[in-house]
């Protein structure tokens, strides 16, 4: 085990891979974690990564369209963290993730250094956990 500390994880949950950024106890500072391949493993391998890193709340960026309303990624999202819930037994929580890919890959291409779509992923899952934290400041589960 890699950590006992509690944190939380966001999830940036897209067809083809799954960003994952987590957020410490104490300094409650988000940050990139990994990206992993989306398949029928990924919510294992979610689960996997929580018990690791002592996660007590997963947070899981909803896309929505222009509008505010539901999307089919929206609905396909929304399946997959019914997957989720079926694997770990921590509370799962939907933040808006309004134009965090496009933030992310901003600020990766004012770096003037090479990334991946990958790299994308998983700076907008940490743009989602920011978000949360900022809008839950005091939630108490982590």
């Amino acid at each position: 085990m890699e950590t006992a500390a509690k944190s939380i994880m966001a999830l940036d949950v897209g067809n083809r891979r799954i960003g994952v950024a987590l957020a410490d106890s104490l300094a409650k500072l988000a940050h990139p974690l990994t990206t992993i391949e989306r398949s029928d493993d990924s919510p294992m391998l979610i689960k996997e990564l929580s018990e690791r890193y002592g996660v007590v709340k997963l947070i899981v960026g909803r896309p929505r369209g222009l509008s505010g309303q539901n999307t089919p990624q929206t609905e396909q999202t929304l399946q997959f963290v019914g997957q989720l819930k079926a694997q770990v037994k921590i509370p799962i929580e939907l933040q808006d993730e309004a134009l965090t890919s496009v933030l992310a890959e901003k600020e990766l291409a004012s770096r003037r250094s090479s990334y991946k779509k990958a790299d994308i992923d998983a700076l907008a899952a940490t743009y989602i956990l920011e978000d949360y934290l900022t809008s839950h400041p005091g939630d108490t589960h982590v």
